[in-house]
């Protein structure tokens, strides 16, 4: 009976379905390393703050469906801004040891399917917000995508003031959340813009240091070339961290939060600023490095901490 070439073929469909399987999956995780999703979780944190906080503030029922469809139209603009960026910097994500195996910079997924499923992200989430949410925080979300990648973007390749631009759009979630549930923007929540605004300095500072050697070869001056340097990395890590401590004791200042996070909040700021401090008088990668973990974890457990303790 000739069944050898039956049986080969079997065995070389078995065999190709796991190889079918892994490459989907590979895609797949490719795709979803394009949003940044590590980038989201903070952003999906400082946004739902915003959305309790603002509930809060209007005496208002919490509402879990306005919150959900606030959070995905969110995370959908936030994950296609960081898609296009992707496909922005291809070029220069090339040149980066960190960055060059991302998706589209190491050619696992093409530009042109990069650029569609960025702008499918935006258009969906833009719609979610538009019409699940209100005009307000599609609009925030908008700006945030448009500064982010026309301004914020190409500037970095021009002025060490790239962070400063990008504290801008960057510090948007919190308002975004807060607009969904009110429809306007009141004084607590530009509070909430300007303590995500400051913590960018030292968080992107950590980053900045930690990899300037890979900025300077893909042409980014994320840092000044000449003696200013010193001087800047002070500035934005402990110059910053400083004004920080002192904006996240505003909330209790006004009577928004109480005694316990004022304490708490006294308590984060003086470890970040220890760590700030470090890179500043140090300027090594070791304490970069540090400071970068302390940076993750500083914003969510101050946030956590007004929403607990918020009146």
């Amino acid at each position: 009976m000739a069944t050898g070439p039956t049986i080969a073929a079997v065995t070389e469909v078995r065999a190709a379905r796991p190889n079918a399987s892994a490459t989907l999956l590979a895609t797949l995780s490719d795709y979803w390393a394009l949003t940044k999703p590590e980038v989201n979780f903070l952003i999906l944190i400082t946004t739902f703050a915003g959305f309790y906080l603002a509930t809060v503030s209007v005496s208002a029922r919490f509402n879990s469906l306005l919150a959900l469809d606030t959070l995905l139209g969110t995370l959908l603009v936030a994950g296609g801004t960081a898609t296009l960026n992707q496909v922005l910097e291809c070029r220069f994500d090339r040149r980066m040891r960190r960055t060059a195996r991302r998706p589209v910079a190491s050619g696992r997924i093409e530009t042109s399917h990069a650029l569609i499923f960025g702008l499918a992200l935006a258009a969906v989430g833009s719609a979610e917000l538009a019409y699940a949410v209100n005009q307000l925080a599609c609009f925030l979300a908008l700006v945030t995508l448009v500064v982010y990648l026309l301004v914020y973007t190409p500037v970095k390749r021009v002025s060490p003031l790239c962070t400063l631009v990008g504290a801008f759009p960057g510090a948007m979630p919190p308002l975004i959340g807060w607009a969904a549930v009110s429809g306007r923007i009141a004084l607590e929540a530009w509070i909430l813009y300007a303590i995500v605004f400051l913590w960018q300095f030292p968080h992107f500072m950590a980053i900045a240091w930690m990899y300037r050697e890979d900025y300077a070869r893909a042409g980014y001056l994320v840092l000044p070339l000449n003696e200013r340097r010193d001087r800047y990395v002070v500035l934005q890590s402990l110059i910053a961290s400083l004004g920080l401590a002192v904006v996240t004791l505003l909330p209790a200042i006004y009577g928004k939060s109480g005694f316990s996070y004022l304490v708490g909040a006294l308590m984060l700021g003086g470890i970040f600023i220890y760590y700030s401090s470090e890179l500043a008088l140090q300027r090594s990668n070791t304490s970069a490095r540090r400071l970068l973990v302390a940076s993750i974890l500083y914003l969510p457990a101050v946030f956590l901490l007004m929403m607990l303790d918020v009146k």
